[in-house]
């Protein structure tokens, strides 16, 4: 009975030595897959980043050679530049992918430095012209609610009504002659807008109006 046991016992420990090592080996063929296959991922996305860069420095180079004159040998990469690159990527494709995307960035700052900064984008024409109609007009409005304050109550003296208007086609013509002497010049024609410009200098008129006949209705 003792010789089937220590034969059971001895059968019981190489299954289980046999199951653990078994088990080592699955850890080990996953970790192995795994990192395979995080392996090809990175190659991958090398490749991609490879051929984006490539893309991003081919009309770098047209732009140089052919509109700025620089020589080819110029552009040619120098001994000393190969072994950067080839210490920079002598990490793997983890390195590789790591100074692809770093020469990216690169491209990206030597397409701002060939570009330069774009042109400021310029008023548009009844927007500049607003700033200069607008004062005068407010100015007209100001007038005329002073005019309607002193004026007897319930009417309007021969003057303010004159004034009224008067005071809008005064507006529009300094307007008119300001956009001329701000932004004219030898053989430049401005565009004063002259529509915005009437809308805008009458704009107090119709206001004051509207609030004499506000205040009437209400009185």
């Amino acid at each position: 009975m003792s010789d089937e046991q220590t034969v059971d016992e001895q059968a019981a420990d190489a299954w289980t030595g046999y199951l653990a090592a078994a088990q080592r080996l699955d850890a080990v063929r996953r970790a192995a897959s795994t990192a395979a296959g995080e392996q090809a991922a990175t190659v991958q996305a090398a490749q991609q980043e490879l051929a984006g860069v490539r893309a991003r420095l081919a009309p770098q180079h047209a732009r140089l050679v052919q509109d700025l004159g620089v020589p080819e040998i110029d552009l040619a990469p120098h001994a000393a530049d190969q072994a950067l690159a080839a210490q920079a990527i002598a990490g793997g494709p983890g390195a590789a992918l790591a100074a692809l995307r770093q020469a990216r960035v690169t491209a990206d700052a030597a397409d701002a430095a060939l570009l330069g900064p774009g042109p400021a984008t310029p008023w548009r024409p009844w927007a500049r012209n607003l700033l200069v109609y607008g004062p005068f007009a407010a100015a007209v409005l100001l007038v005329q609610i002073v005019l309607y304050l002193v004026a007897p109550s319930g009417s309007l003296p021969t003057y303010a009504l004159l004034c009224g208007l008067s005071m809008p086609l005064l507006a529009f013509g300094l307007g008119w002659l300001t956009l001329g002497f701000v932004y004219g010049g030898e053989g430049h024609k401005v565009d004063r807008t002259p529509l915005v410009g009437a809308i805008t200098c009458l704009t107090p008129v119709l206001l004051t109006c509207m609030g004499v006949g506000l205040l009437a209705f209400f009185r």
